[in-house]
């Protein structure tokens, strides 16, 4: 979407882009660099949520200055307290459904910061913490793209479990493992949204990132589980380029080999698997696929690996043969995966 913007936008929305491009490929390589000392991390036995939220003052500097601890009152600043709120729906939805211990299941404080730099338009998980772009706030009104990113607990959902998948499966950020990495925090993004506002599989959006255009932008969020291809269609964006079945799968040399194109396809599976199963996605679907990423799936795991094991983890948690086990055959087999 940046590469789209850097391409057709104005010219100072070019500029934006660029920097936001920049900025979020140092921060991937941070990630990388963390992932790769995970065993080395001390172990971290506090059982309880702990929250902290920094400003970095539009510069650079991490963390930046503390602004909120855990326990305290809101701010009032509305990125710092979407921040904290929203870390506090992830860490709640691993610790009350799927009893893990935070990001890495020892204990790990959650730390966040906001007001990123000068127009940056991304949220990231560094390897370490959380870090967050007001969007193109700066711009002039009839340029502006993206809101804060704060704004979606989907969003933030999903960057945190990015630091789940380093602590676990460990996918490497290419080619069809990366769009496994992308999807898994798709789904459990989408997961703390839908619990947070105590919805069902059939009452949701399934969208990821509403909230996040300005209405300046001809689209409804960044990605949608339920319809790829169809959340954007934008002059300026471009459309949507996700998939929904293997036979569209699209083979790039950018986007580490279509990392946030093609994870569409595990994303709709997944859709397909909840609605099937019905009820509230996260008990079901969202166990299957929260225990098939920490314990069947390993760094170069691809699409077909994950139809199996999420097959083998619904057998192993409801039964063989299954409605569950059955419900997730049927969703692969919609994309094109046959088990």
């Amino acid at each position: 979407m940046l590469k789209q913007i850097a391409e057709k936008g104005s010219q100072r929305q070019r500029e934006w882009a660029l920097r936001s491009l920049r900025v979020s490929e140092q921060l991937r390589g941070q990630r990388h660099a963390a992932s790769e000392t995970v065993a080395l991390a001390p172990p971290k036995l506090v059982g309880e949520k702990r929250r902290t939220i920094f400003d970095a003052k539009n510069g650079s500097a991490l963390p930046g200055d503390k602004v909120r601890g855990e326990g305290d009152p809101a701010t009032g600043d509305r990125a710092v307290d979407e921040a904290y709120d929203g870390s506090g729906a992830t860490y709640d939805l691993y610790r009350d459904v799927y009893q893990r211990n935070s990001i890495d299941d020892r204990g790990l404080p959650l730390e966040s910061t906001v007001h990123y730099e000068e127009g940056y338009d991304n949220a990231f998980w560094n390897g370490q913490q959380m870090v967050y772009g007001d969007g193109d706030e700066d711009l002039p009104e009839a340029e502006r793209l993206f809101n804060r990113f704060t704004i979606a607990i989907d969003i933030i959902g999903h960057e945190l479990t990015h630091g789940v998948t380093q602590y676990e499966a460990g996918l490497v950020y290419w080619d069809q493992p990366g769009a496994l990495n992308e999807s898994f925090s798709d789904v459990l993004g989408v997961l703390v949204k839908q619990r947070a506002l105590d919805q069902t599989a059939d009452k949701a959006d399934w969208l990821i990132g509403g909230g996040l255009f300005t209405s300046n932008v001809n689209g409804v969020a960044l990605r949608s589980l339920k319809a790829p291809g169809t959340a954007y269609n934008d002059p300026v964006l471009g459309k949507d380029p996700q998939p929904a079945h293997m036979r569209d799968y699209q083979h790039v040399n950018y986007d580490n080999g279509g990392v946030h194109i093609n994870s569409g396809i595990p994303n709709h599976a997944f859709y397909r698997v909840a609605k099937e199963i019905g009820g509230s996605a996260w008990e079901k679907a969202g166990r299957i696929w929260y225990v098939a990423l920490r314990d069947k799936l390993d760094a170069r795991s691809n699409f077909r690996d994950a139809a199996r094991k999420t097959s083998q983890v619904a057998g192993t948690l409801f039964g063989a043969r299954s409605r569950e086990q059955e419900a997730v055959r049927k969703g692969w087999a919609a994309v094109g995966i046959k088990i």
